[in-house]
């Protein structure tokens, strides 16, 4: 009888391997799709705003600030965070990035390089960045599963076009992303992030994380946002994401 329970405990684990082995890229990418909505409503959201909380944590200590964030298809975003009447811009429009950074006493808007670009294009698409990958021009892999703080999840590698990749874990029982690794190079030296997604709340049918924590290797500090409001399908102007015109001068 013992035979023949760990024989059948070494089929069970073995069923499992297999069937872990057995999926693919896109197979998983349909079920992330599925349980988040599915892939018809998750195309149906063409802009995405969320508004909430933003804390800064570093050597420095930490910072609360409020934030806004825009989305619009296919690859356009920009984010507002605000503390005592100050408000730090980020956007990219999809071809290029622009900041103003009143915390560092730039009030002007400033283009960004194309380094220091790539994270926000990176976070552009509403979806995230397995939806839609083959119209972007990347690449998605399989590499089996992996341990997340106890979960065995499912492990993806998002290879981007413009050379940054990303590796996305999605829970097994849910297949909704729980992490994902950024590495990018900037300036000829690596960095990764590390985000962690939580707290899944339905936006017009489709569930988005209300949770997000990025974590930056080394002295890269913390970033948390927490999001109290989502509204899908929010009327957006172009002009919104682009680098703001000059105005001329008067004569």
């Amino acid at each position: 009888m013992l035979k023949a329970c760990v024989a059948a405990l070494g089929a069970a684990g073995l069923l499992a391997a297999f069937s872990a082995q057995a999926l693919t890229a896109d197979e998983l990418i349909a079920r992330n799709a599925a349980a988040r909505g599915g892939l018809d409503k998750l195309e149906a959201i063409k802009t995405l705003k969320a508004e909430g909380k933003m804390r800064f944590i570093g050597g420095f200590g930490s910072i609360d600030l409020t934030f806004v964030q825009y989305k619009q298809a296919p690859d356009s975003i920009r984010t507002e965070a605000t503390v005592q009447g100050l408000t730090q811009v980020q956007a990219w429009d999809g071809h290029e990035a622009w900041q103003i950074s009143p915390f560092q006493g730039r009030r002007d808007p400033e283009r960004i390089s194309d380094d220091d670009a790539k994270s926000l294009a990176d976070d552009a698409p509403i979806a995230g960045s397995l939806i839609g990958y083959k119209e972007r021009g990347a690449q998605v892999e399989y590499l089996g599963t992996e341990d997340v703080d106890g979960t065995n999840a499912y492990k993806l590698k998002v290879a981007f076009k413009n050379g940054d990749v990303e590796f996305v874990y999605l829970d097994p029982d849910h297949y909704v992303e729980i992490r994902t690794v950024g590495q990018r190079k900037v300036r000829g030296t690596e960095t990764e992030d590390i985000t962690d997604y939580g707290d899944y709340e339905r936006v017009d049918g489709v569930y988005f994380p209300f949770s997000i924590d990025t974590k930056t290797r080394g002295d890269g500090g913390e970033v948390v946002l927490t999001v109290d409001k989502a509204q899908a399908n929010v009327p957006m102007d172009a002009a919104l994401f682009a680098f703001p015109a000059t105005p001329k001068s008067g004569h």
